[in-house]
């Protein structure tokens, strides 16, 4: 305890006498100062009068520029860059107007004063102005500047679900996705995790991701970017990829339901490519005819199950009897769930069934003889 105070003192001792030194040197200047130009003012004598007189303009004026040091002081530093980039900018406009030759035109006392004029006039408004404005020149409003820059190439960040799903680069195909897709690392690293599992299923799923995100990337037009953005604190993915989507201002792509909604919670904007999907099916009356294949049986009695390119389940009635067979069926309604859209329909065999076969004359002869003679069997029975 006693070193720890017998340091602080010491270091208060030395910020006082670091204070002190700088005022004492700050003095010394300003004596310097107004010395220097009491000793121009003296062996130049601006004044054409006795030495004393000029000396005392020379203090006078050194002493109003040390009045102006000692104001400036407190000005911040942001205002005072702002003042001189005005006024240069001012001066500079003057400069330029005073070298323009309609001033040969007139009077030398005419053109000096207006020279004099404008130069003075435009310097001034420079200054004022540059002061005014000089509240953009702040650290944070720059920062803020370039933030807005960067958010505005609109960052779509690729979820591992996404990659490996497939579809996402038929999107990126048909130019659906603008700005500039991001592929952080630690996606990377979990999908040649996933690429390299034991299970087969696994693998595969892996390997289809890698050669989606390696086709996304050779595709022109699209702007493909790696991060190396990582949040070590943070062990889960889901919650990284919220993170990184703040930082930058972007987008979540992903199919993920989970990740969908947590982000949503936490106030990132999510792409789901399900519900693009379910968005994009084939919008379907009741009345309709479809041509469907029927693949299975379906759970409530003689209905099959049939499925569109999309994936929508078609569910139709009196259809047991025709699974593996392609057909017409007659849309009755549609139900939109959580999980989708499914189609219900009904098969109608006196619509849609083969017609019966002609009958010859011979047939129908031979029918009407058997009813002919059952007819007259009946008769002797009786």
């Amino acid at each position: 305890m006693g070193d720890a105070a017998t340091t602080e003192v010491d270091a208060t001792g030395a910020s006082a006498r670091s204070r002190r030194g700088h005022m004492s040197g700050a003095v010394a200047g300003r004596v310097v100062l107004v010395a220097a130009v009491a000793g121009a003012a003296a062996s130049l004598r601006p004044l054409h009068a006795a030495l004393w007189p000029n000396v005392a303009a020379g203090v006078v004026l050194g002493g109003l520029v040390v009045e102006l040091e000692r104001r400036l002081r407190g000005v911040a530093g942001t205002t005072l860059l702002g003042g001189l980039l005005g006024g240069g900018v001012g001066v500079a406009c003057g400069l330029a107007l005073a070298a323009v030759p309609v001033w040969a035109s007139l009077a030398d006392q005419q053109a000096a004063f207006l020279r004099g004029f404008f130069l003075l006039a435009l310097s001034y408004l420079g200054l004022v102005v540059g002061i005014r404005r000089s509240d953009g020149l702040e650290p944070a409003r720059l920062a803020a500047l370039f933030r807005a820059r960067e958010s505005a190439r609109h960052y779509k960040i690729f979820d591992t679900s996404a990659i490996i799903d497939g579809r996402i680069a038929d999107v990126c195909e048909a130019a659906f996705l603008d700005g500039t897709i991001v592929v952080p690392n630690f996606v990377l690293q979990e999908l040649q995790h996933v690429a390299d599992s034991a299970d087969v299923l696994k693998r595969n799923r892996g390997r289809r991701g890698l050669d989606m995100l390696q086709k996304i990337q050779k595709m022109p037009g699209v702007d493909v970017k790696i991060s190396d953005v990582d949040f070590p604190e943070l062990s889960d993915v889901d919650v990284k990829l919220i993170e990184l989507a703040r930082s930058l201002g972007g987008k979540i792509v992903t199919n993920d339901f989970n990740l969908n909604k947590v982000a949503q919670l936490r106030g990132v904007d999510v792409l789901n490519i399900n519900e693009l999907a379910n968005a994009l099916k084939p919008v379907v009356l009741a009345g309709e005819f479809m041509n469907v294949f029927v693949l299975k049986e379906g759970k409530e009695y003689n209905q099959g199950v049939a499925y569109l390119d999309d994936g929508t389940m078609v569910v139709v009635d009196n259809a047991r009897k025709m699974i593996g067979q392609t057909i017409d069926v007659v849309v009755t309604s549609v139900l939109q769930t959580t999980a989708g859209k499914m189609i219900f329909g009904r098969y109608i065999e006196s619509a849609a069934g083969p017609a019966p076969p002609a009958r010859s004359d011979k047939d129908e002869n031979g029918k009407r003889s058997a009813v002919y003679a059952g007819s007259r069997k009946g008769t002797d029975l009786r």
